[in-house]
């Protein structure tokens, strides 16, 4: 199976790099590609989840944490090449302990997506060199070429 482009840079933008503003970036132009498919969505939800609560937005961290599960919990165990019953599981676990962040907080900790299909594994090892760093990661909408994931 050949994976997409842009859905090859989400997971190096989500595993290698930590840059969840730019994982929005990417999955959002595959989610309108795809007729705004929820499971790109929640993908998407996961990464700006996580943007948020690392800026300090624990409610937006929260509800959009909540709302990947939501989104991504009917889907089969392996999905789109990654293991995303444990991605599920970890989100579902962030979320819960953000709803109680006021009186028990906690450090902010990254995620990481278990990828489980040897093909994609050697699809991103081929796509990542091409993806740029982006040193400092972005911390708005400022994107100079979206052609460079394609």
């Amino acid at each position: 199976m050949a994976y997409e482009p842009l859905y090859l840079a989400y997971l190096v933008y989500f595993n290698r790099d930590r840059d969840y503003f730019e994982c929005h970036e990417v999955l959002e132009e595959l989610w309108l590609a795809k007729d705004k498919d929820p499971l790109y969505k929640g993908l998407l939800q996961v990464a700006v989840g996580l943007y948020h609560f690392r800026n300090n937005n624990v409610r937006g961290g929260r509800m959009m944490l909540q709302g990947a599960a939501a989104k991504l919990e009917n889907y089969p165990a392996r999905t789109l090449g990654i293991d995303l019953a444990k991605l599920v599981g970890e989100v579902k676990a962030y979320g819960v302990r953000l709803e109680s962040f006021a009186d028990q907080p906690f450090p902010y900790y990254d995620l990481s997506i278990d990828i489980v299909d040897s093909a994609l594994v050697a699809e991103v090892a081929l796509a990542a060199p091409g993806i740029e760093t982006n040193h400092p990661q972005r911390r708005g909408p400022q994107r100079p070429d979206r052609a460079r994931h394609k």
